[in-house]
């Protein structure tokens, strides 16, 4: 399974994480798929950023986001855009299944 986690960076008493990609069964640190962004509790002006096309993109694959991860997407809006994208393809099915017959 594929997970979208925080990895841990920074010194000791400096947290610092990236926003990845993960198998699910790798350790907290260890390899990751792809990065999709940063959340850095200590700064107060840029605590996160996060790359949304990305994001949404292995949401889209079946990537389940950590609670603290999916906290981190909502208040980005990258979790919103996924809802409305796909709202969006079930309307899309239902009207082609309505047109189908």
């Amino acid at each position: 399974m594929v997970k979208i986690r925080l990895n841990r960076m920074g010194r000791r008493h400096q947290p610092f994480y990236r926003l990845v990609v993960v198998d699910s069964r790798e350790k907290r640190s260890g390899q990751y798929i792809q990065s999709l962004g940063f959340y850095d509790p200590i700064n107060d002006k840029l605590p996160f950023k996060v790359d949304s096309e990305k994001a949404i993109e292995w949401l889209m694959k079946g990537a389940q986001p950590t609670d603290t991860a999916r906290n981190i997407l909502s208040r980005t809006g990258v979790m919103k855009k996924f809802d409305e994208m796909k709202h969006a393809q079930k309307v899309a099915r239902k009207e082609n299944k309505g047109a189908a017959n």
